[in-house]
């Protein structure tokens, strides 16, 4: 699944603005009063103020083999999450690289490299290298009714986990990085998950589908 957009809620709008438009030196498309947009490469990623909003996961590929060179960047903007003091964390079963970070609103940023998935274009890492968005995170309850959901409205399939605590599901190109919780946090920082509610648009199998998750529920959106 390729996410194309994905629109989430802020509570520290004006400093979210400036964090994407400042620190990430991403590119800004629109700007009003309660949203902004910004380009991630091929992702259009959307924040709107919200007075309730709670924090998210959300990751962004990067080319394949720079999480070095990645975390140098962003070691020179913000700090970096650790975990048991390692910046760079090895998931050898996704043969991916990951490294953590948060923005303005404490959502946790993680960038992924994977092994033989995106070329870099270039040996240096810079704004312009962050490829997309990745994943995105569901802090639900009934795991297993989320992955039935998904896989019987937009035939996705189990990437990884269970179905009791954590279920990665979509394949490399995308994933709804689904937990339960009431029983697991976030890694690598052990955040309280949420039901931070979202909306995403995302290609999958020649098809273009629309994703909603509200009142820890997920519905489509139809043209």
């Amino acid at each position: 699944m390729k996410i194309r957009r994905l629109q989430l809620y802020s509570l520290n709008f004006k400093e979210q603005l400036h964090f994407y438009r400042d620190t990430l030196e991403l590119k800004v498309k629109q700007n009003s009063e309660e949203n902004f947009e910004v380009r991630i490469g091929y992702s259009l990623l959307e924040f709107q103020y919200k007075q309730n909003a709670k924090p998210y996961h959300i990751a962004f590929h990067i080319p394949d083999n720079q999480e070095e060179e990645a975390l140098e960047w962003v070691k020179g903007r913000v700090p970096v999450l650790k975990n048991n003091n390692r910046e760079i964390i090895d998931f050898s079963a996704w043969n991916a690289k990951s490294l953590y970070f948060y923005d303005a609103d404490e959502n946790i940023l993680e960038f992924i490299s994977r092994g033989d998935f995106n070329k870099p274009q270039s040996a240096l890492f810079s704004e312009e290298s962050i490829l997309g968005v990745a994943e995105i995170g569901i802090g639900a309850t009934e795991v297993r009714e989320k992955f039935n959901f998904l896989s019987l409205n937009f035939g996705l399939e189990k990437y990884d986990g269970d179905f009791e605590k954590f279920c990665a599901i979509g394949d490399d190109e995308g994933l709804l990085i689904t937990i339960d919780r009431n029983k697991k946090d976030w890694f690598p920082s052990n955040d309280k998950a949420y039901a931070a509610e979202f909306r995403v648009d995302f290609h999958h199998k020649e098809k273009d589908h629309k994703l909603v998750f509200e009142k820890d529920r997920l519905k489509t959106l139809l043209e």
